[in-house]
């Protein structure tokens, strides 16, 4: 079961496509950040998904948001897809222990052995104060991100 809204998020250290450490913690009393869960690198849907966030950076960037997208692919095809694409923000790696970042936030899909689809928003105190999941195989619409982002303002810090 995903974790819920209001509760502190699993703190993780994941590689980005560059072989860079990325500590979630570390934004801690920084910046709010979007963790997005995607099942697979260079798929139809996470490649779609990936390029309409790329094309909304600002949105995120004029709230202060940074945005990390999370999937169980190495570093190696995390960095062909990123560079492939352009995509101009970090891609982790839960590639060992497989998944064990999207266990913990209680999106892996072990029958499948990749993340559903789930955005998770967390304050700079380390809160998740929005979210959501789509069903397998569904794309998150981009309304979806700029009602997340609404959420998260309204909530006092």
């Amino acid at each position: 079961m995903a974790l819920e809204n209001d509760t502190r998020a699993p703190d993780f250290e994941l590689l980005d496509q560059y072989g860079e450490s990325v500590r979630l913690s570390s934004f801690r009393g920084k910046r709010t950040v979007a963790v997005v869960f995607v099942p697979l690198a260079f798929s139809g849907i996470c490649t779609n998904e990936m390029c309409a966030l790329s094309e909304n950076l600002e949105m995120f960037a004029d709230a202060g948001v940074e945005l990390l997208a999370i999937s169980v692919d190495s570093t190696f095809s995390l960095r062909a897809w990123a560079e492939r694409e352009k995509f101009p923000f970090r891609l982790l790696a839960d590639f060992w222990p497989h998944g064990q970042v999207a266990k913990e936030y209680g999106v892996f899909l072990p029958e499948r052995g990749q993340a559903n689809r789930a955005t998770f928003l967390i304050d700079v105190e380390g809160i998740i104060r929005a979210s959501f999941i789509t069903a397998p195989g569904e794309a998150r619409d981009i309304a979806a991100y700029r009602t997340a982002l609404r959420e998260m303002q309204r909530v006092p810090a």
